[in-house]
């Protein structure tokens, strides 16, 4: 009875010199420390193109066939195919204080789109540190990725991104973000004046 109550007492004393965030890293044993994971854009990129893939899945919603259905708070595009189906398609979605919702409609869509950055992000970034250009031509290194629908008369578009890795993430001024891929694939799926329903 003693050598299990000293047992477990060794146990809890060798658990309780380790912290709790040991799970997201490493014991280093020349260290004698814990080292913490950190992903790499390129690893979070991978992960979130597995865990985002498109996909076609059922749907049960009231909207009609060919609608865009926005999920920001599940991170989910759908674009309403019928019968009980849609193809879904991950997304990056406007960080606290940037999210809104409402009923829109594809006004204009653009192949390798430029980007002027509105004067308050411009300022607002400034304030952050970094320099955000007057306008940048459309191109692998432009935010806006590879394809843009622009969402009726406000600053919103759904487009690409160069930052795979923010796929999944709440990160953006307001826009919607997809992989290049995908949005490549929803760009030739959809017309000018198809609605955008953003929850």
């Amino acid at each position: 009875m003693r050598s299990t109550a000293a047992f477990l007492l060794s146990l809890a004393v060798f658990f309780a010199a380790f912290p709790a965030h040991a799970q997201s890293g490493f014991f280093d044993p020349d260290k004698k420390q814990w080292v913490e994971y950190t992903l790499t854009p390129e690893a979070a990129g991978k992960i979130a193109r597995k865990k985002y893939k498109r996909k076609m899945v059922s749907y049960y919603g009231k909207e009609a066939p060919g609608t865009i259905v926005i999920d920001t708070d599940d991170r989910w595009l759908y674009h309403v195919q019928g019968n009980g189906k849609a193809m879904r398609y991950g997304i990056g979605v406007g960080k606290d204080g940037f999210t809104w919702s409402g009923t829109e409609k594809i006004t204009r869509k653009a192949k390798w789109p430029g980007w002027t950055p509105p004067p308050e992000m411009i300022v607002r970034e400034r304030k952050n540190g970094r320099r955000l250009p007057a306008y940048m031509p459309g191109g692998p290194k432009n935010p806006l990725g590879a394809r843009a629908l622009y969402l009726g008369n406000t600053i919103y578009r759904i487009h690409g991104t160069n930052e795979d890795w923010s796929i999944g993430r709440a990160v953006s001024s307001g826009c919607i973000r997809m992989l290049n891929d995908d949005v490549e694939h929803l760009y030739d799926n959809v017309k000018i004046g198809t609605q955008v329903k953003v929850m």
